[in-house]
């Protein structure tokens, strides 16, 4: 009976020490995987707008896989919820995808260049409403939408 419960516990010690250890491993690996980028035009995530600038982008795991965008310097961040989605064409380079309506840039698509996966970001009611009007006026939508990439790096 005793050796019985001693294996038990030294079973379940063993799951927990592997669990930890993989956490670990999984977060330092989400940790190195920033997609770094310059983006030379103001964009908008979520209700934030950004500057122009250099910009770190890192998949927030413990947060229903939120972005955080963070500027170089640190100055002005944004956290925005995200989905995953697939590839449409084949390309494997890291970039963040923008919608621009008219004037206004939307961060729409992050890929980090490795993952056939990347990150949708969900859109806000101002890119609804910029899409909407975009859409209103049929002849000049396809003049004033437009998606742009940006090329980026993976750290």
């Amino acid at each position: 009976m005793k050796r019985n419960l001693l294996k038990a516990f030294t079973m379940l010690m063993l799951l927990v020490v592997l669990s930890l250890a993989s956490a670990v491993a999984s977060a330092q690996t989400q940790a190195a995987n920033k997609v770094v980028a310059t983006v030379p035009f103001e964009f908008s995530v979520g209700y934030k707008t950004m500057p122009a600038g250099d910009y770190s982008v890192q998949i927030i795991a413990t947060a229903n896989d939120a972005l955080m965008i963070k500027n170089a310097d640190s100055s002005v961040s944004a956290l925005r919820l995200s989905e995953a989605t697939s590839r449409e064409k084949e390309k494997s380079n890291a970039r963040l995808i923008f919608n621009r309506y008219g004037d206004k840039y939307f961060l729409s698509e992050v890929w980090n260049g490795v993952d056939k996966i990347g990150r949708r970001l969900i859109k806000s009611d101002d890119e609804r409403a910029a899409e909407a009007d975009a859409n209103a006026n049929r002849e000049a939508a396809h003049a004033s939408y437009e998606r742009v990439e940006v090329a980026a790096l993976l750290r």
